[in-house]
């Protein structure tokens, strides 16, 4: 008798939701579809519409399917080139980054009077638009008025051949340098996030084994940190590879090619020589590039969580 009163309320339940009426169950399609629409209008039609200008080549009149633009990119010494100068600018970067965010985070991890000033002190470069920042370091990198050189001149140092922006030799480096003053807070960020994360056990046990400092930070700090590392790299490999708004405002990518990045060189193909099909070529490898690299970084990182 109960199992029969039981069971009554379903199958009452199951014949109310088999009559409700088609709108009631296309409810939940109807309320996602706006999102929907303007991911397939903003992301999904973009990309598959670059695929096919990408494997477009001719002139308007006379378009057809080929890898022309593809084949184009082994022998264009431009583009070789803006690629050479986006790993180098990605390299060096990174490196000064995570070498200078890594002592920051370690430094004011410990218990410092003003601890909290330098901290919010430290991330103000990664507030200010990367635009910004730009239009400011244009100004002081100037060689006539700029402050950098201002400063050096009043300390006596001859400052006639450190045209920063203008010089080929000093342009990536000066670039390189005022990614680094940006973007070194974030780096800092993660790695004090990561270090904070850290229990206090493993550095107990290192202290009673009668372990260094240093052997404390290379074997207990530095493999419970590579989590935080391989997150912060990654983000910043990204955004590296992809650089633009930067090297634009500061030098457009000269003198001359020395500053030419892919995104550039991609924007004046695309903008300026208005050859869609090979600037998006370009774009689907730097894309694959920034895949690969970032599968690398992923397959390190579930190495270590499995670890």
């Amino acid at each position: 008798m109960t199992r029969s009163t039981s069971s009554s309320p379903r199958r009452a339940d199951e014949r109310d939701r088999s009559s409700s009426p088609w709108s009631d169950r296309a409810l939940p399609y109807l309320l996602i579809a706006p999102a929907v629409m303007v991911l397939l209008a903003l992301s999904v039609y973009p990309l598959l519409y670059s695929i096919k200008v990408a494997f477009q080549t001719g002139s308007e009149g006379s378009l057809h399917w080929s890898l022309g633009n593809f084949t184009r990119l082994a022998s264009d010494g431009f583009f070789l080139s803006a690629l050479a100068h986006t790993f180098i600018y990605a390299v060096v970067a990174l490196t000064f980054e995570f070498l200078l965010g890594l002592g920051l985070a370690v430094l004011l991890d410990r218990s410092l009077r003003g601890r909290s000033v330098f901290r919010a002190i430290l991330l103000l470069p990664m507030m200010i638009p990367p635009v910004v920042v730009g239009v400011v370091w244009r100004l002081m990198l100037n060689s006539d008025f700029g402050a950098i050189n201002g400063t050096l001149r009043s300390a006596g140092i001859d400052v006639s051949s450190l045209t920063w922006t203008a010089s080929p030799k000093l342009a990536l480096a000066s670039v390189i340098a005022v990614d680094i003053w940006q973007w070194t807070p974030f780096m800092f960020l993660v790695l004090l996030a990561g270090l904070q994360a850290i229990p206090q056990e493993p550095y107990e046990a290192a202290r009673i084994d009668g372990a260094s400092p240093w052997q404390t930070f290379r074997h207990v700090t530095l493999p419970l940190l590579k989590p935080a590392i391989l997150v912060g790299l990654l983000r910043r490999t990204m955004d590296l590879l992809r650089v633009f708004d930067q090297i634009f405002i500061l030098t457009e990518g000269g003198p001359g090619f020395a500053t030419e990045t892919v995104s550039l060189y991609i924007y004046r193909a695309a903008f300026r020589f208005f050859d869609f099909g090979y600037a998006a070529a370009m774009s689907f490898v730097l894309l694959a590039l920034t895949n690969i690299i970032s599968v690398f970084y992923i397959r390190l990182l579930q190495n270590q969580e499995a670890a």
